[in-house]
Formats: C-alpha cells, structure tokens, sequence
C-alpha cells in the first residue's frame, strides 16, 4: 500500500508540478542565455560544430551594456513604473469608493451599475481608439504619458467585500478603519492586477506614444530594437528580462502579504 501511495503521488503531483514548473520558467531562462549569449553564438547556424542552443560557453555581458548606454531604456523603465504607479493608485481609490458604494449602499439602480461597470471588461480595447483619439486631441495631450493613462483608468477594480458598520460609528471611519483593514487582501488583489496590466499595457501605448522618450518598456523594445527586418535578439531578450524584474518584484513581495492578510482576516 505504501509503495503504491509513493507511485501514485510521483505520477500525480511531482511529474506534473515538475512538467509545469519547466514550462514555466523556461522562457525566462531562454531570455536570459540569449541576452548574455555573444553575436558570435547568438547568428551561428545550428548545424554548425559545437552549437550549444541551451547554454553559452562565454557569456557576455554586452548586449545589456548596450542597451543601457545606447538606447533610452531607462527612460522607458522611468514612464512605465510612472504610469503604472499612478493608473494603480487611481485605480485601487476609484475601487475603493465605488465597489463600497455598489456593496453598502442602497441608492436606485445600483444593481444596472454594477453591471455596467462589469460588461465594461467585455468591451475590446480597440473599439475605445476612436472616442479616445477624440479626446486626446481636443485635450492636447497627444504623445504624452497622460495620454496612456487615460486608457489605463478605464479599467476599475471590483467591489470590495462586504463588512458591517461598527455602532455609532460614521459611514466614512466604518468605511476607512473598518472596512478597508479587512479588505486588505482584495486591494491588494486588485493592486497587483491593475499594476501588471499597467505594466504590461501595448496597444494604447503604441497608439498614442510616438516620441522615442515618451515610450514604454513593451513598446520601446519592441519598436525601437527591431529595426526592418534586422532582430537584436541580444538587446531584445536583455530588455525583456529586465523589464520583467519589477513585476516579479511586486508579485512576490505583496503576494507574501495578501496572504499573511488573508489568514489573519480568517483567523479574526
């Protein structure tokens, strides 16, 4: 029985969470063998002698010092982190106040409200360029990082859980000392999702953002290292991994705390 338990468990979990946790991680080491791999490994046929795909036998540091002195990557780094610090933090207030006013109080067609705050998820971001544009053009503000925050607040986070008002207590301090605590772990749920869309956000930033140093990192990268049809691979991989760091970052330093938040809500 305890043999067939041991086989059972190594078929069923280790075989499986190892086949995912390859998959998972083996783009990030591609990026990262490719941006230390030298031009003269990265262009190398694969059938040429000594071809190594899965590793380098001299790893350079180049392409990154490339694309840190030759390019305005941190400048790309210094627009997104600006952007999606303030869509977050606009974003998780918006949230904060509408999802307690749709949850708490009783005012008339709060029900349709909340649904047309929902069915706004459903709505292709593509369709948004036209209205968009429009205003963008009327408010000057083309080419500029309030132009892409613009599409980045139409997406508001949902309302946060339901919690009793303490006795004698106003709306505002249940809302502030009450509420809120206890929804540490929803905001930051929606912290971390707004921030990583924010992050990742291309279409309105392709769009609206054409300046060189106006950019983000998923459209820097992409436009400003692809040049015809001449890849930097070296460059392009560099720029990825490192434009993926802050938002390992984020995830695992608030994924530690909205769970010690959310054990301590359910202990409570």
């Amino acid at each position: 029985m305890i043999e067939g338990a041991i086989w059972r468990r190594w078929v069923f979990f280790y075989f499986p969470l190892t086949a995912f946790i390859v998959a998972l991680l083996f783009p990030f080491y591609w990026m990262l063998v490719t941006a230390v791999r030298p031009d003269s490994e990265l262009y190398r046929p694969w059938n040429a002698p000594n071809y190594t795909p899965f590793w380098t036998l001299n790893p350079t540091l180049e392409h990154i010092r490339d694309l840190l002195t030759e390019t305005l990557f941190s400048t790309w780094m210094f627009n997104t982190m600006l952007i999606s610090i303030a869509a977050t933090a606009i974003s998780l207030f918006c949230g904060l106040l509408a999802g307690y006013a749709l949850s708490r109080l009783k005012f008339p067609f709060a029900g349709s409200l909340g649904t047309m705050i929902f069915i706004t998820y459903l709505v292709p971001q593509t369709l948004l360029f036209i209205p968009l544009a429009d205003i963008i053009r009327n408010f000057r503000l083309g080419d500029s990082p309030w132009a892409l925050m613009m599409g980045y607040f139409k997406s508001i986070p949902k309302e946060l859980e339901e919690c009793a008002r303490i006795d004698g207590a106003t709306r505002w301090k249940a809302m502030v000392y009450i509420i809120f605590p206890i929804a540490v772990p929803g905001i930051l749920s929606a912290g971390i999702f707004a921030f990583t869309l924010s992050w990742n956000e291309f279409i309105y930033a392709l769009v609206f953002l054409s300046s060189p140093e106006q950019k983000t990192v998923p459209v820097g990268v992409t436009s400003e290292l692809v040049r015809g049809d001449v890849f930097y691979w070296g460059e392009l991989m560099a720029g990825a991994l490192l434009g993926s760091i802050p938002v390992a970052f984020v995830y695992s330093f608030f994924v530690e705390h909205y769970v010690a938040s959310m054990t301590g809500s359910v202990k409570g």
